[in-house]
């Protein structure tokens, strides 16, 4: 397994190789013609007992009342992601196929097939939303000028993906591949788009390795902990910007990626979805049985999610698995992503 994820970073660096006025505030002298205080006739003088008239009241001004502000909403209406739709989409890197379906040929050609095969996923009444991962923080086996082992994809790359989210109604979900860079810094380094409504973040902790570790020869990991401090960001951030709910989502290969697990406290961030992918590879009795053993750790609050690999899923006798199922898996999962 864990060759087959090198051979994906190698994949990765032969690909990236080819590619109105203002108002015065003086007084304003009196205008000729106009009367003056002092040219004003008094009022005739009221005979000598008469009650003088009493002045008429002025009406009440009557508020005018402050309009609701539209909520934002997420594509296809709503704040919220779950329980009413679930989300199914490709992951990928711009001309770079080895990284995943979405980088293959024309990119609203990828979305439109996203959104036919999210036909297969609506089980228990649920409408689907396409989700395009962009691998926007990219992992590399050579340390790079500031030694991190990642780089970061260009800003107009994101802006192009955004823009094809929007004209078929997605979500565009950044993914993250820190290598050795700090995971919660990579994430507030994209602080501008995802104070996007639209806009999420998929963090991938298997290329998240330590200062004397290289990507590619050990896996990567993250804690509970950790994570539970990019939810809560990610929550203040939604709050302020008055955003809708906000995917956070994590990729899950095996179940040491996350150390306690239980620090994770997805519940206390009201904002936020929180999703793992679990990303067994392997014939569909194996990725069952990631599946299941992982399961088994992830906190209360989380929504469950289920990654398929065209390739490596069906390399040999194996196959890939059908959307049956996929939604035969227990819990049924919520999101589910192809590479």
């Amino acid at each position: 397994m864990q060759s087959s994820r090198a051979a994906l970073v190698a994949a990765l660096l032969l690909s990236l190789g080819a590619c109105s006025g203002t108002t015065s505030t003086e007084d304003a002298a009196d205008t000729p013609g106009t009367p003056t205080a002092a040219s004003v006739p008094a009022s005739p003088a009221t005979s000598p007992g008469a009650a003088a008239p009493s002045p008429t009241p002025s009406p009440t001004p009557t508020p005018t009342p402050t309009p609701t502000p539209e909520p934002v909403e997420l594509p296809g209406g709503g704040t919220e992601v779950f329980p009413d739709t679930r989300l199914v989409g490709f992951a990928g890197y711009p001309g770079a196929p080895a990284l995943g379906r979405m980088g293959v040929g024309d990119l609203d050609d990828r979305v439109e097939e996203m959104v036919e095969v999210g036909e297969d996923y609506t089980a228990g009444g649920r409408r689907t939303l396409p989700a395009l991962e962009l691998i926007t923080t990219v992992v590399h086996s050579s340390p790079q000028r500031d030694g991190s082992y990642r780089t970061r994809i260009d800003e107009q790359v994101i802006e192009d993906h955004l823009e094809a989210a929007r004209r078929h109604d997605a979500l565009l979900l950044l993914n993250l591949q820190p290598g050795r860079a700090d995971m919660v810094e990579e994430v507030q380094h994209y602080e501008k788009w995802l104070s996007e409504p639209d806009v999420g973040v998929a963090l991938d902790p298997e290329w998240a390795v330590g200062e004397d570790e290289v990507p590619g020869r050990v896996f990567g990991s993250t804690t509970g902990a950790e994570l539970d401090e990019i939810a809560g960001w990610l929550d203040e951030l939604t709050e302020r910007e008055g955003l809708p709910e906000k995917v956070m989502l994590y990729h899950q290969l095996r179940v040491d990626i996350v150390d306690d697990p239980e620090d994770l406290q997805a519940e206390d961030h009201e904002n936020v979805a929180v999703v793992v992918s679990i990303d067994g590879i392997g014939s569909p009795g194996a990725k069952r049985d990631t599946y299941e053993a992982i399961a088994e750790t992830v906190p209360d609050g989380v929504h469950f999610g289920f990654k398929l690999f065209y390739e490596e899923d069906a390399e040999g006798p194996s196959r890939l698995m059908t959307p049956e199922e996929v939604m035969d898996l227990e819990p049924r999962p919520e999101y589910v992503l192809y590479e």
